[in-house]
């Protein structure tokens, strides 16, 4: 059963790997024993820390991620560097907060083009990859409980959350044949940079803890299972899926 969950030899990208969610899932990963490349802007200093701790290699490769111009060059210094490209990890994301009635076009754009025009282009190139290497690979999105709910004060993201659901399905029906296997991960509301301005909300914060049935905000290392499984040969069927990870949100 130990090598249904085995990823000793692969390679990882995991965009956002700086800290917060795309950190903890870049960590499972390398303890699970893939090698981890960490694509996008911050300091990865801790995150090469943890990884290099777990004895896997690591690579961190800066790269602003609002344009999708940087993605061959990032998949050409990956192969460059590691030699092949296993598994890709779409977690770069952003978030703006305003009321619909006055949201804005830049404010909608610079959302939709981080959080789903490159998840697509990044997706695809990973892709293209994997059909030259001949073997297939695995791409895990990272969409939301806005891919399954309206929200309040979120146009952009909730479009581009429901959207990253919808191409997750798109690029399996196409994929498949390759060997490549696209699902998603619905993180419910974690305790991350993103969240601190609802956390710091006594009365929203409140609201959320109270229905959630675990009676707590998730953690990055609640995702280390869900990420594994789905870059593991243990997920090879399952193909197209979202698998929310939300201490039973959807449930209530």
């Amino acid at each position: 059963m130990n090598t249904m969950f085995d990823l000793t030899g692969k390679v990882a990208i995991v965009t956002g790997a700086a800290m917060g969610l795309g950190q903890g899932m870049a960590l499972a990963l390398a303890n699970a024993g893939a090698d981890i490349v960490s694509v996008g802007l911050g300091d990865n200093t801790q995150t090469q820390r943890l990884i290099e701790g777990a004895g896997r290699r690591f690579l961190a490769v800066e790269a602003n991620l609002m344009s999708i111009e940087v993605i061959a060059p990032v998949i050409e210094k990956v192969v460059a560097a590691l030699g092949k490209i296993d598994i890709l990890v779409n977690c770069a994301g952003t978030i703006r907060r305003a009321d619909a009635i006055d949201f804005t076009e830049k404010d909608w754009d610079d959302v939709m083009d981080l959080n789903l025009k490159t998840v697509f282009f990044f997706s695809q190139a990973a892709a293209k990859q994997f059909i030259k290497q001949g073997y297939g690979g695995k791409i895990i999105n990272i969409a939301s409980m806005l891919s399954f709910q309206g929200g309040i004060r979120v146009p952009s993201y909730t479009g581009s959350k429901s959207g990253v659901m919808g191409i997750t399905r798109l690029m399996a029906n196409e994929w498949a044949k390759y060997n490549i296997n696209a699902n998603a991960i619905a993180p419910g509301y974690m305790a991350t940079a993103n969240t601190a301005p609802i956390r710091a909300d006594a009365q929203r914060n409140a609201e959320i803890v109270g229905r959630i049935p675990a009676g707590r905000w998730g953690l990055p290392e609640d995702l280390a299972g869900p990420v594994v499984f789905l870059a593991a040969p243990a997920s090879d069927y399952v193909n197209g899926y979202t698998v929310a990870v939300d201490g039973g949100w959807l449930a209530r």
